[in-house]
């Protein structure tokens, strides 16, 4: 009979290597809702992060919107052939939309970091699932979330002047989710390349400002200067702006020719098409989503 040596007191035993299941794989549809839906449950509890998130875009509508209404006057000064009628609030509106729907998309993938950091994704990427369907779930769990808060801000149409049409709603709709998910699919791919809270936050403010204040949400993307117009059409937030704000201003009665003119992404001299704008984004969000699974299949 052998007689196990006494443990010293205090010491701490090394952690058993953890190896995923063998012979049981969780299907991937059912692995990406469950990781999706444990997404919108912390979203849905999470009270002050519902409210917060919509305090910025709606500061920024109230702010700048309507100080910068009243300074630069009626349609004439964003560019001839506007009505009179036609004002730089109800420009500004669909950017705004943009705006709620970057900042809630790119910070959603904040959870992948917080994840790690708590030892949760670990638990993740060792149970029998496939790692892509991590990368997936996180990008559709952020995507949903961002598109609601996007959905939300449309109650505030009316209030500055913006007709929404039942048409005109279910056409912005499914844009805000396809702009969600883009930005989302690259929080998530760099998310999972960063390993602190403190990197993440660093990386994503650098990367946010420029691509929301170049993707035309706050001024046309017409008469810049050569440099400005260069990264503005290099802006994948500039391709979702644009088709959410052709369908909601086209929706307020707006002449086509107005609209092309203030909504429109141009390259030369050729008006970027809705359909182009979409197929921007889609293949963003391919490259991205792409990325991130990449990323997963290679984490210990």
């Amino acid at each position: 009979m052998t007689v196990d040596a006494p443990r010293a007191v205090g010491a701490v035993e090394a952690p058993a290597a953890v190896t995923r299941p063998s012979g049981v794989r969780v299907p991937l549809a059912q692995a990406v809702y469950i990781i999706w839906y444990r997404d919108i449950v912390r979203f849905r509890r999470d009270r002050v992060r519902l409210v917060m998130s919509l305090a910025q875009p709606v500061l920024y509508l109230v702010i700048f919107g309507v100080g910068l209404s009243s300074s630069i006057g009626r349609g004439g000064s964003l560019g001839a052939g506007l009505p009179a009628s036609f004002s730089y609030l109800q420009f500004m509106y669909p950017g705004v939309l943009g705006m709620a729907v970057l900042f809630t998309a790119i910070f959603s993938a904040m959870s992948v970091v917080w994840d790690r950091e708590f030892g949760f994704l670990r638990e993740i990427l060792v149970a029998p699932i496939s790692r892509s369907a991590v990368a997936l779930g996180k990008t559709l769990g952020g995507a949903t979330q961002a598109a609601l808060q996007g959905v939300v801000m449309l109650v505030f149409a009316p209030i500055i002047g913006v007709h929404l049409t039942v048409v005109s709603v279910l056409e912005t709709i499914p844009l805000l989710f396809l702009l969600a998910f883009a930005l989302t699919s690259l929080g998530v791919a760099l998310s999972a390349r960063l390993k602190t809270m403190q990197g993440f936050q660093v990386v994503m403010n650098f990367l946010m400002m420029p691509m929301f204040f170049l993707s035309g949400a706050l001024f046309p993307l017409r008469n810049l200067p050569g440099w400005m117009t260069v990264l503005t059409r290099f802006d994948p937030v500039a391709y979702g702006i644009a088709p959410v704000r052709s369908a909601i201003l086209a929706g307020s009665g707006l002449p086509q020719a107005a609209v092309d003119r203030v909504a429109s992404v141009t390259i030369g001299n050729w008006v970027v098409p809705v359909a182009a704008d979409i197929g921007v984004l889609v293949l963003f969000s391919a490259v991205m989503l792409a990325i991130a699974m990449r990323s997963f299949r290679h984490r210990d």
